[in-house]
Protein backbone atom coordinates (compact mmCIF):
# COMPACT_ATOMS: atom_id res chain seq x y z
CA UNK A 1 0.00 0.00 0.00
CA UNK A 2 2.79 2.32 0.54
CA UNK A 3 4.66 1.75 -2.34
CA UNK A 4 1.42 2.52 -4.48
CA UNK A 5 0.73 5.68 -2.37
CA UNK A 6 4.49 6.79 -3.57
CA UNK A 7 3.96 6.01 -6.79
CA UNK A 8 1.02 8.59 -7.11
CA UNK A 9 2.68 11.49 -5.82
CA UNK A 10 5.39 12.81 -8.53
CA UNK A 11 8.08 15.12 -8.16
CA UNK A 12 6.92 17.20 -10.41
CA UNK A 13 3.25 17.36 -8.79
CA UNK A 14 5.42 18.35 -5.48
CA UNK A 15 6.61 20.91 -7.00
CA UNK A 16 3.70 22.64 -8.68
CA UNK A 17 1.69 22.29 -5.60
CA UNK A 18 4.39 23.90 -3.39
CA UNK A 19 5.06 26.87 -5.82
CA UNK A 20 1.45 27.25 -6.03
CA UNK A 21 0.84 27.31 -1.94
CA UNK A 22 4.28 29.33 -1.44
CA UNK A 23 4.09 31.18 -4.48
CA UNK A 24 4.06 35.03 -2.68
CA UNK A 25 7.33 33.40 -0.34
CA UNK A 26 9.08 32.11 -3.04
CA UNK A 27 8.66 35.21 -5.22
CA UNK A 28 9.66 37.52 -3.13
CA UNK A 29 13.09 39.29 -3.10
CA UNK A 30 13.19 38.24 0.84
CA UNK A 31 13.15 34.64 0.32
CA UNK A 32 15.52 35.07 -2.84
CA UNK A 33 18.00 36.23 -0.64
CA UNK A 34 18.33 32.71 1.28
CA UNK A 35 19.97 32.08 -1.68
CA UNK A 36 22.96 33.90 -0.48
CA UNK A 37 23.51 31.31 2.34
CA UNK A 38 24.83 27.91 2.97
CA UNK A 39 23.13 25.81 5.43
CA UNK A 40 24.35 22.33 5.48
CA UNK A 41 27.27 21.45 3.51
CA UNK A 42 26.82 23.07 -0.03
CA UNK A 43 22.67 23.50 -0.10
CA UNK A 44 21.85 27.06 0.45
CA UNK A 45 19.43 27.50 2.76
CA UNK A 46 16.52 28.34 0.54
CA UNK A 47 17.25 24.60 -1.44
CA UNK A 48 17.23 23.24 2.07
CA UNK A 49 13.97 25.43 2.85
CA UNK A 50 12.54 24.07 -0.38
CA UNK A 51 13.94 20.26 0.64
CA UNK A 52 11.85 20.55 4.02
CA UNK A 53 8.39 21.46 2.49
CA UNK A 54 8.84 19.02 -0.59
CA UNK A 55 9.07 16.78 2.73
CA UNK A 56 6.80 17.78 4.86
CA UNK A 57 3.78 17.48 2.15
CA UNK A 58 4.72 14.45 1.37
CA UNK A 59 4.06 13.75 5.07
CA UNK A 60 1.17 15.69 5.40
CA UNK A 61 -0.58 13.76 1.76
CA UNK A 62 0.73 10.18 3.69
CA UNK A 63 -1.52 11.42 7.50
CA UNK A 64 -4.29 12.56 4.68
CA UNK A 65 -4.92 9.71 2.92
CA UNK A 66 -3.95 6.38 5.18
CA UNK A 67 -4.42 8.03 8.46
CA UNK A 68 -7.40 10.52 7.78
CA UNK A 69 -5.54 13.29 9.43
CA UNK A 70 -6.51 17.02 8.42
CA UNK A 71 -3.43 19.16 7.63
CA UNK A 72 -3.16 22.57 6.59
CA UNK A 73 -1.39 22.21 3.46
CA UNK A 74 -0.71 26.13 3.10
CA UNK A 75 0.55 26.49 6.31
CA UNK A 76 2.80 23.73 6.32
CA UNK A 77 4.33 24.74 2.90
CA UNK A 78 4.73 28.37 4.26
CA UNK A 79 5.72 27.76 7.31
CA UNK A 80 8.46 25.51 6.11
CA UNK A 81 9.88 28.16 3.00
CA UNK A 82 10.41 30.16 6.61
CA UNK A 83 11.22 27.66 8.99
CA UNK A 84 15.07 29.07 8.65
CA UNK A 85 14.61 33.12 7.54
CA UNK A 86 17.22 33.73 9.77
CA UNK A 87 19.64 35.36 6.65
CA UNK A 88 22.88 35.23 7.80
CA UNK A 89 25.99 32.88 7.57
CA UNK A 90 26.45 30.53 10.84
CA UNK A 91 29.00 29.26 9.50
CA UNK A 92 31.14 32.82 9.85
CA UNK A 93 32.73 32.54 13.65
CA UNK A 94 30.97 35.27 15.46
CA UNK A 95 30.36 35.49 19.20
CA UNK A 96 26.07 36.54 18.85
CA UNK A 97 26.03 33.19 16.84
CA UNK A 98 28.18 30.74 19.15
CA UNK A 99 24.49 28.88 20.36
CA UNK A 100 22.65 28.94 16.49
CA UNK A 101 20.95 25.60 16.91
CA UNK A 102 19.63 27.24 19.93
CA UNK A 103 18.93 30.82 18.75
CA UNK A 104 17.70 30.30 14.69
CA UNK A 105 14.47 29.40 15.16
CA UNK A 106 13.68 32.80 17.10
CA UNK A 107 15.57 35.24 14.85
CA UNK A 108 13.95 33.69 11.79
CA UNK A 109 10.68 33.97 13.39
CA UNK A 110 11.00 37.23 13.90
CA UNK A 111 12.30 38.36 10.30
CA UNK A 112 9.36 36.51 8.52
CA UNK A 113 7.18 38.39 11.03
CA UNK A 114 8.56 41.66 9.19
CA UNK A 115 8.53 40.74 6.02
CA UNK A 116 5.32 38.82 5.58
CA UNK A 117 2.16 37.98 6.71
CA UNK A 118 1.49 35.03 8.87
CA UNK A 119 -0.95 33.29 10.53
CA UNK A 120 -0.43 31.20 14.05
CA UNK A 121 0.16 27.77 12.61
CA UNK A 122 3.67 29.30 10.71
CA UNK A 123 5.00 31.50 13.21
CA UNK A 124 4.47 28.14 15.39
CA UNK A 125 6.33 26.28 12.60
CA UNK A 126 9.53 28.98 12.52
CA UNK A 127 9.21 29.36 16.07
CA UNK A 128 9.36 25.86 17.21
CA UNK A 129 10.90 23.83 14.31
CA UNK A 130 13.58 23.16 16.38
CA UNK A 131 12.04 21.46 18.95
CA UNK A 132 13.66 19.27 21.34
CA UNK A 133 16.47 22.61 21.05
CA UNK A 134 13.97 24.97 21.71
CA UNK A 135 12.04 25.10 24.75
CA UNK A 136 8.63 24.31 24.17
CA UNK A 137 7.33 21.74 21.64
CA UNK A 138 4.97 22.94 18.63
CA UNK A 139 1.48 23.34 19.21
CA UNK A 140 -0.01 22.20 15.65
CA UNK A 141 0.87 18.95 14.09
CA UNK A 142 2.26 21.04 10.68
CA UNK A 143 5.01 22.52 13.52
CA UNK A 144 5.96 18.74 13.91
CA UNK A 145 5.86 17.68 10.59
CA UNK A 146 8.43 20.67 9.91
CA UNK A 147 10.57 19.57 12.60
CA UNK A 148 10.52 15.90 11.50
CA UNK A 149 11.13 17.13 7.50
CA UNK A 150 13.78 19.08 8.77
CA UNK A 151 15.91 16.68 10.76
CA UNK A 152 15.56 14.33 7.91
CA UNK A 153 17.02 17.38 4.96
CA UNK A 154 19.53 18.33 7.38
CA UNK A 155 20.88 14.91 7.55
CA UNK A 156 20.73 14.20 3.96
CA UNK A 157 22.37 17.31 3.04
CA UNK A 158 25.13 16.51 5.85
CA UNK A 159 26.01 13.40 4.21
CA UNK A 160 25.52 14.79 0.48
CA UNK A 161 22.56 12.42 -0.14
CA UNK A 162 20.84 13.66 -2.74
CA UNK A 163 17.05 13.80 -2.13
CA UNK A 164 15.65 16.95 -3.89
CA UNK A 165 17.52 18.00 -6.75
CA UNK A 166 14.72 17.75 -9.20
CA UNK A 167 12.48 19.48 -7.09
CA UNK A 168 14.92 22.64 -6.54
CA UNK A 169 15.56 22.58 -10.42
CA UNK A 170 11.44 22.73 -10.96
CA UNK A 171 10.80 26.06 -8.26
CA UNK A 172 14.16 27.44 -9.76
CA UNK A 173 12.56 27.29 -13.01
CA UNK A 174 8.90 28.23 -12.02
CA UNK A 175 10.63 31.52 -10.39
CA UNK A 176 12.45 32.00 -14.14
CA UNK A 177 9.51 31.34 -16.15
CA UNK A 178 7.48 34.00 -13.81
CA UNK A 179 10.19 36.85 -13.80
CA UNK A 180 10.83 35.94 -17.40
CA UNK A 181 13.79 35.02 -17.34
CA UNK A 182 13.36 31.69 -19.43
CA UNK A 183 10.94 31.30 -22.91
CA UNK A 184 9.79 28.20 -23.65
CA UNK A 185 9.72 28.13 -27.94
CA UNK A 186 6.51 25.89 -28.56
CA UNK A 187 7.63 25.85 -32.42
CA UNK A 188 5.46 28.62 -33.26
CA UNK A 189 8.43 30.75 -34.71
CA UNK A 190 9.05 31.35 -38.31
CA UNK A 191 11.51 29.06 -39.87
CA UNK A 192 13.27 31.10 -42.68
CA UNK A 193 14.12 29.31 -45.37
Amino acid sequence: MALHFAKRITEYRLAKDMFTRGKSIILSPEAQAMKQFTQHGETTVFEHCVSVAKFSLLIAYFLERTLKIEVDKDSLVRGALLHDYFLYDWHVKDKSRRFHGFTHASVAAANANRDFELNDIERDIIAKHMFPLTPFPPMHREGFIVSLADKWCALAETFKIDVSSYIIYRINFRIALTNGDYSIDYGETAIEA
